[in-house]
């Protein structure tokens, strides 16, 4: 295992922003940012050995400091879309940005943990990234510490681990927003895939959790179950997959088995496991020409994401498991990533 860093580049306001790359002995490599507490690149190896880049990104800083589909972001305070921008809690009633066409709260708002710069300590195998979120940051109540730690085993195996501890009762929802191609060009729509998840969320047109729970099997083109090509229903689904599934308990502590993905044509692929009650399947339905890292035009379906979490508006839905911290308590969230070739 190897780590090293360089300068990245300036925020607008004149802040430094470091990269740190991760090199593991079995050909992964993982590029992360203090800006955002960002996965900005991760290589792996295809069929003939040959290294390749599976994620969507940017060259350089300048496009990641101005508006873009939170590539490879770390998200909060709170993760997804929060319905109205609003949430009583304890009796009152907090008012967020609704940056989503004035509709909805999405990722944290304006300026959620993505826009953040974190600060960075190296460890063996790993990059510890802090972030102090102030009380009433984009209308949170509390002050929020935050830890996101990226670690590289020799195994091939990337975790994402989250830390948080509040002064106040507050809504914390922490993922991170990658887009995979593991193809390394093209749709992400003949990508294979197979999720362990027996039921999702239904949404609305503004994309929020209707609160109903609804088993897979009485929606074939929502079933991963069974392995099947990303794009073999997808136009079955209004504007493409952008849904929560609840991940199948694995019977035993520690995470849970997510999903497998593969692209057959490069053999490249991987697994996931997490902690998290679900996982949003986002299929990149809004990539809308974006120019990214060498100069590639990144259209719908170039990619996708699979975000580990707390159900999206669960602050709104008593029913869902809650995602309140409250002082006293930490939150923990772990999210392993097994890259391979077939």
């Amino acid at each position: 295992m190897k780590i090293t860093d360089r300068m990245f580049g300036r925020t607008r306001d004149g802040r430094n922003v470091v990269l740190y790359t991760l090199t593991g002995a079995g050909g992964v490599e993982v590029s992360v940012m203090t800006y955002g507490a960002t996965l900005v690149s991760l290589k792996t190896l295809d069929q003939s050995g040959t290294p390749g880049e599976v994620t969507l990104g940017f060259d350089s800083l300048e496009p990641y400091l101005d508006v873009h589909p939170y590539f490879g972001a770390t998200i909060g305070r709170v993760a997804n879309r929060i319905a109205g921008g609003r949430f009583t809690l304890d009796g009152r009633e907090y008012r967020l940005a609704l940056n989503e066409e004035g509709r909805t709260h999405l990722h944290g708002g304006n300026v959620g943990f993505d826009k953040a710069l974190w600060g960075a300590e190296i460890s063996e195998n790993s990059v510890v990234l802090s972030y102090l979120s102030p009380d009433g940051e984009e209308g949170y109540p509390g002050t929020l510490e935050v830890k996101a730690i990226y670690a590289l085993t020799n195994q091939e195996e990337l975790t994402f681990e989250y830390l948080a501890r509040t002064d106040r009762a507050t809504p914390v929802n922490l993922t991170n927003h990658t887009y995979w191609n593991f193809a390394g060009d093209g749709t992400i729509l003949d990508h294979e895939l197979q999720m362990s998840c027996s039921r999702y969320l239904p949404v609305d047109a503004n994309l929020i959790p209707t609160g109903e729970i609804q088993e897979v099997s009485r929606e074939p083109a929502m079933d991963f179950r069974s392995t099947r090509r990303i794009g073999e229903r997808i136009g079955e689904v209004p504007g493409g997959y952008d849904h929560c599934y609840l991940i199948d308990p694995a019977g035993e502590s520690g995470p849970a088995p997510v999903l497998r993905v593969r692209d057959p044509k490069t053999g490249r692929g991987m697994q996931m496991w997490s902690t998290q009650p679900g996982v949003q399947l986002y299929t990149g339905n809004f990539l809308d020409g974006i120019r990214g890292r060498d100069g590639t035009r990144y259209h719908r379906h170039t990619g996708f994401s699979a975000e580990t979490q707390a159900f999206p508006n669960a602050v709104n839905a008593p029913h869902f498991s809650s995602c309140v911290l409250r002082p006293g308590e930490t939150y923990h969230h772990v999210t392993r990533l097994r890259f391979s070739v077939e």
